[in-house]
């Protein structure tokens, strides 16, 4: 189990009802929005930092384009008043800059990191984040990657997909653990919180 600061942020990237449209083809992992939940409620319980990204696609054919139903967030981890969202228009959430203001603001150097696709925009913020010196955790049952056509017209499924990039971030970019492993030390940070007062 990871030991956590009490300021370590949640990073919920994407998780909205575009995620699920047929034109990403098969998904995996179909309890990945149920493994969010669960990290969702244990930093609200251990009342610990959540941020949502939301994607606002400027693709007129995208399901993410605000304006769409698919732009609204999955309801079992849409935000509570007073929670920060940020929107972004690219991959990675860093390229939104009210995202790195608002980590900084707070002093935050510590990431969990769930969400959707694990090979598009979880990719890529994790990998932004690891460069800019974050020590970043991905909860990967809590995490949805989509099949890849290649350029040779192979399809790779979904699973595959989802374990050979979080093959390729863990150790360089992040550590991959689960969200037991997470919720777990999200609930002793609170412990020594409460207990000590740091």
């Amino acid at each position: 189990m990871p030991r956590l600061p009490i300021d370590t942020v949640l990073l919920i990237v994407d998780v909205q009802v575009a995620a699920d449209d047929a034109k990403f083809g098969a998904l995996n992992n179909p309890d990945a929005v149920a493994r969010m939940a669960d990290l969702l409620a244990a930093w609200r319980g251990a009342q610990m930092p959540v941020v949502h990204i939301r994607h606002d696609s400027t693709n007129p054919d995208s399901p993410y384009r605000p304006g769409q139903p698919g732009h609204a967030f999955n309801p079992e981890v849409a935000p509570l008043p007073g929670e920060t969202v940020i929107g972004k228009q690219t991959n990675s959430a860093f390229i939104a800059p009210d995202l790195e203001a608002w980590l900084t603001a707070r002093g935050a150097t510590t990431l969990a990191v769930c969400g959707v696709h694990t090979q598009h925009c979880v990719e890529t913020t994790v990998r932004h984040a690891g460069n800019l010196g974050y020590r970043v955790f991905v909860a990967a049952d809590a995490c949805r990657a989509a099949e890849v056509r290649d350029l040779t017209g192979r399809v790779w499924p979904a699973e595959d997909v989802h374990q050979l990039q979080l093959a390729i971030l863990h150790g360089e970019f992040a550590t991959v653990t689960d969200t037991a492993a997470l919720v777990d030390a999200a609930s002793l940070a609170r412990t020594i919180k409460d207990r000590f007062g740091r």
